[in-house]
């Protein structure tokens, strides 16, 4: 019998949460950073669907061994970081991996008010990775992360000052300036597993085109082939941006503009019906698209195909 699925927890403050872990009430409302020795608690309350209305970031010591994604596995055992964003939805049994974080850091988004980290936070797209797209860190990178949670700490137990804000905002900075830096390490170190990917979404982009699926679900997204791929919509992009300068929404667009020319100088179809046979609802749309990407219109395209093989 299948297990009835329950809605997630959700927690509005970080004292609902350190409550729910049974650890002491935060000294700070907005930002806290919990290093405890594991308990039973906490490691319940990891292991069900939860929601949290503040960011996270927790350093596991394990990530329970090689964790597989798509076709490939993770470089370091070491433990990695995690990220998590306002309302999104995470913890499970399989995530949990019977392993507490050694640091996690709660940060509420309006402790961020009035600072340019409120809106740039945003752009740092691990935020809205999976959990097993974790960023995976080496023994000289987790020193580095480890000494900036000390930094932290320090300053959070420290007495409360006409600094202490600005300080722990610019630590927290650093923190995911030095996450950006080591993601991009991971993209590379993982070179031949990201290509492997890069090649299957060539093929599931050419498999869609060729089976005309387009006919009947439109325009492939970025999402169906993360989908595809077992991967977040957010760590396709950074992926494909660090191995060809292109994000996913990009490469969609190449293979489509290559489908359009190949069309175009293979068939004698209009431009409404290449519309059709691409996936766009409107025939306008498609000349648009083309022409933001060729400077032709596909009839233009046609007859400058035509002229060159003559």
């Amino acid at each position: 019998m299948k297990k009835e699925e329950q809605s997630p927890i959700r927690f509005e403050s970080l004292s609902d949460a350190h409550r729910a872990m049974g650890f002491p009430q935060p000294k700070h409302p907005l930002i806290s950073l919990i290093n405890s020795p594991h308990n039973d608690v906490q490691l319940n309350m990891m292991r069900k669907s939860h929601v949290l209305s503040f960011y996270k970031i927790s350093y596991k010591p394990k990530l329970s061994g090689k964790i597989k994604y798509g076709q490939g596995y993770y470089d370091f055992d070491e433990g990695g970081l995690l990220f998590a964003s306002p309302n999104q939805v995470i913890g499970s049994e399989e995530e949990s991996g019977g392993v507490c974080s050694e640091y996690t850091l709660v940060i509420h988004p309006d402790f961020f008010w009035n600072f340019p980290l409120a809106k740039k936070i945003r752009q740092y797209g691990f935020f809205s990775y999976s959990t097993n797209e974790a960023l995976h860190l080496s023994e000289d990178e987790k020193a580095t992360i480890m000494s900036i949670f000390e930094m932290i700490a320090m300053e959070l137990n420290s007495r409360i000052d006409d600094f202490s804000q600005d300080v722990v905002v610019a630590q927290i900075e650093l923190l995911l300036n030095y996450a950006n830096r080591f993601y991009k390490r991971q993209f590379l170190t993982r070179k031949v597993v990201n290509n492997d990917l890069l090649q299957k979404l060539e093929d599931l982009l050419e498999d869609y085109f060729n089976q005309e699926k387009t006919l009947t679900s439109g325009l492939p997204s970025v999402s169906y082939l993360a989908d595809q791929l077992n991967l977040s919509s957010s760590y396709l992009s950074d992926m494909l941006r660090s191995l060809t300068g292109l994000n996913a929404q990009q490469h969609i667009h190449e293979k489509l503009t290559l489908k359009a020319k190949e069309i175009l100088s293979t068939t004698s179809l209009s431009a409404s019906e290449i519309a059709y046979k691409l996936g766009f609802e409107h025939p306008q749309s498609f000349t648009r698209f083309f022409k933001s990407k060729t400077s032709l219109s596909p009839l233009e395209f046609r007859q400058t195909f035509k002229q060159s093989i003559a």
